[in-house]
């Protein structure tokens, strides 16, 4: 016979379980920070955000600029840092017809650079079509050449991940649905914006739990509205309008355990550097979220 009281106690050490397996999930997420607060000053990037305490970095252009006729330099500092070198933004994919090959061959060079300097993961970013509108077909094809750039990086051992963006094809919550549906998931990854996401109209923390079999990446980032010419900034972690503690509950939901890197484009406001903009982002993901570095 099961007594009140061993009823109490089996739901009581359930619910510490539960909780801690949610801890847990929080805590396995993988963090890193994003270089671009730097420009192209990627050795002091690298050497700030080791300082900073963060253990993986996410590099652009710039690196393959620098480094990409000896990426063996670059594992050097890497290692120098401490760093993992977690993601290589490759820049922009077309869909034009007419730059596809040249397209796809430049991303995948891309990607044995980050093969040979020990990279985890390349991130693309499309070009939405200039001077008319978006039609069904941009969705799809655009799908194809992501699948087909995916297949080859992923013949190099290099996971290719889409980062949907403002002023990119996948910038609104349909338009991404209708790019992943056109897509094969085996090869097309997601790198998820949730500052993007939520200035393109759409709802960070459902869409996390929306394309959890999809996310490989997670950039953690926030907005706010912005005067004069532009209509949004982004800012630290907590400055901005992004529900940041419903985005963690749905990483901890969905027990989220890769690459979280918290990405800055620049620094909002005079006076500060980028490795103070580092460090009140460390603070949050500390004191706010419940992170580990």
């Amino acid at each position: 016979m099961v007594t009140r009281r061993t009823f109490l106690t089996a739901v009581g050490s359930a619910y510490v379980a539960s909780a801690f397996a949610r801890e847990a999930a929080a805590a396995s997420m993988k963090l890193g920070y994003a270089a671009i607060t730097w420009g192209a000053d990627i050795d002091k990037a690298m050497a700030d955000i080791s300082a900073v305490g963060f253990k993986a970095i996410q590099l652009r252009g710039e690196a393959f600029a620098q480094y990409g006729d000896r990426p063996k330099d670059l594992v050097a500092q890497l290692e120098k840092n401490k760093l993992t070198f977690a993601v290589l933004s490759s820049g922009n994919l077309s869909i034009d017809p007419a730059k596809e090959q040249e397209m796809l061959s430049l991303h995948v060079q891309h990607a044995k650079f980050v093969r040979a300097a020990g990279g985890k993961c390349l991130q693309i970013i499309d070009e939405r079509p200039k001077g008319r509108e978006v039609v069904a077909e941009d969705y799809k094809r655009l799908g194809r050449l992501l699948t087909e750039l995916g297949k080859r990086t992923a013949d190099l051992g290099v996971p290719m991940v889409y980062h949907p963006h403002m002023n990119s094809t996948g910038e609104k919550p349909q338009e991404l649905r209708a790019i992943v549906d056109a897509s094969d998931k085996r090869y097309v990854r997601m790198l998820f914006d949730v500052a993007h996401y939520q200035q393109g109209g759409g709802d960070p923390a459902a869409a996390i739990r929306e394309y959890r079999e999809w996310i490989d990446v997670v950039h953690l980032k926030d907005v706010r509205a912005a005067t004069g010419n532009s209509t949004y900034e982004f800012v630290e972690l907590g400055r901005g309008r992004v529900n940041l503690p419903a985005v963690f509950a749905a990483l901890r939901e969905i027990a989220f355990d890769k690459w979280g890197i918290v990405e800055l484009d620049r620094v909002p406001d005079p006076g500060r550097t980028p490795k103070e903009s580092a460090e009140m982002n460390k603070r949050y993901l500390i004191d706010k979220a419940g992170q580990t570095l």
